[in-house]
């Protein structure tokens, strides 16, 4: 057998491998959808993905500013607790006749920007693990909306039409906002990780921090500015979020969110460790994790079994990602 034989049979396995490296969780997607689609037809409808992707679009914003953090090594369980002081803040300037909208949805992201951008500080001037202080904060800062509104629900001003539309509206009535407005921060955190210095930091912190502080890189810096984006993030959630309703729950709002956040960035295969994810697989990560509660009602299956096959999914999603590493 010839060489260039034996190499042309070579490069078909290399090719394959590297395909599945790079696109595991999409072809895990396609996968999961087609016999979802064969169990139960409806789910595939175009009218039912458009349901499962704008309720995705909440948690899916979140895990965007969450992969930041996670390649980073870090880890933020604010996020939920954000969500619910930000939507506070939101719907009590929104609900006051006196201030414009575009200033309630300002202070909604300047709460949420400033809750990350402390986590960061905290975290890196003080050397303490971004676990404790990211559920410390979080909590302080439902605390503080607690208080604001009593322990009570929170409604705002339901005949502005232009916010209820922010997150019940969609584009030539078909496409979303919520979904679009996901595609689009994903588009450009994508950007970003993939073509700036910035990006190339943020991996290069999670691959080794102490290396990237020898090659000049402002390791404190990098991480603040992943948690505050990661605040934003949770704050622009908080917006899609209260505008379908007008709203808000505040002892209830986005708990479990930083969770499931967590977990798409993960089944989308970034390491906890840090040094590895993608926002693309974090977008289908979401998808995968969302898409569960919808397929087990057209199955009409009880919903105490959503975690038990949430949890098989995740499970099986990770293991077909492993890395040659892990061979």
């Amino acid at each position: 057998m010839s060489t260039d034989t034996i190499t042309r049979q070579n490069i078909v396995p290399r090719i394959l491998k590297h395909i599945w490296q790079e696109y595991s969780i999409i072809i895990v997607t396609v996968l999961i959808f087609a016999v979802a689609g064969l169990l139960a037809p409806r789910f595939i409808q175009f009218s039912n993905i458009l349901v499962v992707t704008r309720q995705a679009a909440i948690i899916g914003v979140i895990a965007m500013g969450m992969t930041f953090v996670i390649i980073t090594g870090g880890i933020d369980l604010s996020s939920g607790h954000v969500l619910a002081t930000s939507a506070a803040v939101l719907l009590l300037l929104q609900s006051n006749p006196n201030v414009p909208l575009f200033a309630a949805i300002l202070a909604c992201f300047a709460v949420a920007t400033l809750v990350g951008f402390l986590n960061g500080i905290i975290i890196t001037q003080f050397q303490i693990p971004a676990f404790i202080v990211t559920l410390a904060v979080g909590v302080m800062a439902r605390s503080v909306a607690l208080y604001l509104t009593g322990g009570m629900s929170l409604t705002g001003d339901r005949s502005d039409l232009a916010f209820r539309n922010i997150g019940t509206g969609s584009l030539l009535g078909f496409f979303p906002y919520p979904l679009l407005i996901w595609i689009g921060l994903a588009v450009l955190l994508g950007c970003i990780l993939k073509f700036t210095k910035f990006g190339s930091y943020i991996y290069a912190v999670g691959g080794n921090e102490i290396a990237s502080k020898y090659s000049g890189i402002a390791v404190n810096r990098t991480k603040i500015i992943a948690y505050t984006m990661t605040g934003f993030c949770a704050g622009l959630a908080a917006l899609l979020d209260v505008s379908r309703t007008v709203t808000v729950a505040v002892p209830t709002a986005g708990q479990m969110y930083e969770f499931d956040a967590i977990t798409a960035v993960v089944v989308g295969g970034a390491a906890l460790s840090g040094g590895r994810g993608k926002i693309l697989n974090t977008f289908f990560g979401v998808i995968i994790i969302t898409s569960i509660a919808n397929l087990m009602a057209m199955l009409r299956l009880s919903v105490f079994l959503t975690g038990l096959v949430r949890g098989a999914v995740i499970l099986f999603a990770v293991l077909l990602q492993r890395r040659e590493k892990d061979a």
